[in-house]
């Protein structure tokens, strides 16, 4: 378990924290993510230092280790955090990468592509003249323009990030 740091905002309750991460959670998984990974996900968003154990996921939530784990191996498969241990430690811990949304949305291009190419191929088959054709061709088409644009979108957010960064520095806490 980590030990506590120093916060630079005054510490907040666990009644607190629990509502701020099963609002967000909410969210998440109302937008489509699983109920548990939206959970989780957000339980490690709300903690300074975008790490946590099963341990301390399943305190955190209340939930049982399979729920944690479970729910890690999904996000893990989406890229949205990953999985490392400290040194000399045998015990797993989960964390957001340094820039994981950056991460998650760059990954995406193989998926996009493979839609793309799956749109491009039932437009032929289904005939491109077609109405179902049509849309194929226009959802083919989609998917190539967020390929070409998303690239431009992520150099632009680090932009953003590089002018707006704050001299924040990182704490660590338990939680």
């Amino acid at each position: 378990m980590s030990q506590p740091a120093k916060r630079s905002t005054p510490a907040v309750s666990e009644a607190d924290l629990s509502r701020a991460v099963e609002r967000m959670a909410e969210e998440m998984a109302t937008s489509g993510m699983q109920r548990m990974a939206a959970r989780t996900f957000a339980a490690l968003l709300c903690s300074d230092s975008g790490s946590l154990t099963a341990a301390e996921i399943g305190r955190l939530l209340q939930v049982s280790p399979a729920a944690v784990s479970g729910s890690v191996r999904y996000l893990e498969q989406v890229d949205l955090i990953r999985r490392t241990r400290r040194p000399g430690s045998r015990r797993n811990e989960f964390m957001l990468g340094d820039d994981f949304w950056y991460e998650t949305f760059a990954h995406r291009d193989g998926v996009l592509r493979s839609w793309q190419r799956s749109m491009a191929e039932a437009a032929d088959i289904v005939g491109r003249g077609t109405p179902a054709g049509a849309r194929l061709a226009e959802s083919e088409s989609f998917f190539e323009f967020l390929r070409a644009e998303i690239p431009a979108m992520m150099d632009r957010w680090h932009q953003r990030q590089e002018r707006t960064s704050t001299s924040v520095e990182p704490t660590v806490t338990s939680v």
